[in-house]
């Protein structure tokens, strides 16, 4: 068939109109948490402003407080089918689809924060995007966050001190450490832990100092252990689904990646003070605030590495290597 130079004019018009729609298309970011209020999105719309100052054709909406209507565990078949593009992800949730993401909580592999931003470039946080893209994500901040426990009638010590509590934790490998202790666990994502509190679904948790401060959870808890030594802390980064991601020109990719390292920097500043802000916030409501000692700390970590290591390092030879790299940073 013979092409007019009309007819040939015409698809180039329609194929410009395409791919200007395609460029033109929003990217969505949803989460659980409070707008303007809580940290992670604060930091997801630094690095929008970033993304933008670069790029203003990238057009980005966030959805907070799961007004996207998609549950925050659910995000992940959202990201993997390319219907959602991305979000602010804990990635412990991750683990019913890849047991290994329970790295990104792992009890007594982590010291500090510092120590947590450390590990941005290392062995371990290129074998951890591996395990990322093989999940149909990519992990583009770097944003992980100290927590710690609450409960609403008992001080939180070492691992004696929850036996016969109704635990949340965000995590079963986690979790597995807690059962050990003699705690009972109940799994759901932080948005549920106020009405579950609240309910006696739970008398105790734990959480990132971002989620007890934004989510007020100092109304239904009156004994907080937080500061000094971080037994939680997790990987909640912003990702993108890895079909997004593809899609973005070379130059786009390094937008993101740049503007994500502001944003990293911004949200570990964040960080450095919200498990002071959560103390500050259960004084002011009347409770009790007291730091896990080293002897504390040390007995969780000596109970860890009986319980949570062993059965991690058994889920497969992805776990057994992400374990011993994590344990290489310093």
């Amino acid at each position: 068939m013979k092409l007019t130079l009309k007819g040939i004019a015409a698809a180039l018009i329609a194929s410009a109109v395409s791919v200007g729609a395609a460029q033109a298309q929003e990217i969505k970011i949803s989460h659980q948490w409070k707008a303007n209020v809580d940290g992670r999105d604060r930091a997801a719309r630094l690095f929008i402003k970033e993304v933008n100052a670069a790029d203003p054709s990238i057009k980005f909406r966030v959805y907070p407080a799961q007004s996207l209507g998609i549950k925050p565990v659910a995000q992940l078949d959202a990201l993997r089918n390319g219907t959602l593009e991305m979000a602010i992800f804990p990635m412990s949730y991750a683990v019913g689809k890849a047991p290994e993401f329970s790295i990104v909580i792992m009890p007594g592999t982590i010291a500090n924060l510092d120590h947590a931003m450390r590990m941005k470039g290392t062995p371990f946080h290129k074998k951890l995007q591996e395990l990322a893209h093989a999940n149909g994500i990519h992990i583009v901040s770097w944003w992980w966050t100290p927590g710690g426990f609450a409960a609403k009638d008992r001080e939180i010590k070492g691992p004696a001190s929850v036996d016969g509590l109704k635990i949340r934790a965000a995590d079963p490998t986690f979790e597995i450490m807690l059962k050990a202790a003699g705690a009972s666990v109940v799994s759901m994502p932080s948005s549920e832990i106020y009405p579950s509190l609240q309910s006696g679904v739970l008398n105790a948790t734990l959480t990132s100092a971002e989620t007890f401060v934004s989510m007020r959870l100092y109304e239904q808890t009156k004994f907080a252990t937080v500061g000094g030594n971080d037994l939680w802390m997790l990987l909640q980064p912003l990702v993108m689904s890895k079909q997004h991601w593809d899609k973005l020109t070379p130059k786009q990719q390094e937008i993101f990646q740049k503007a994500a390292d502001k944003s990293d920097a911004f949200f570990a500043g964040l960080q450095k003070d919200a498990t002071k802000k959560m103390a500050d916030a259960y004084r002011k409501a009347g409770a009790q605030v007291r730091e896990l000692s080293n002897a504390e700390f040390a007995d969780w970590v000596a109970l860890a590495k009986k319980t949570s290591w062993p059965a991690y390092e058994a889920k497969s030879p992805m776990a057994k290597e992400l374990l011993t790299l994590i344990q290489q940073v310093k």
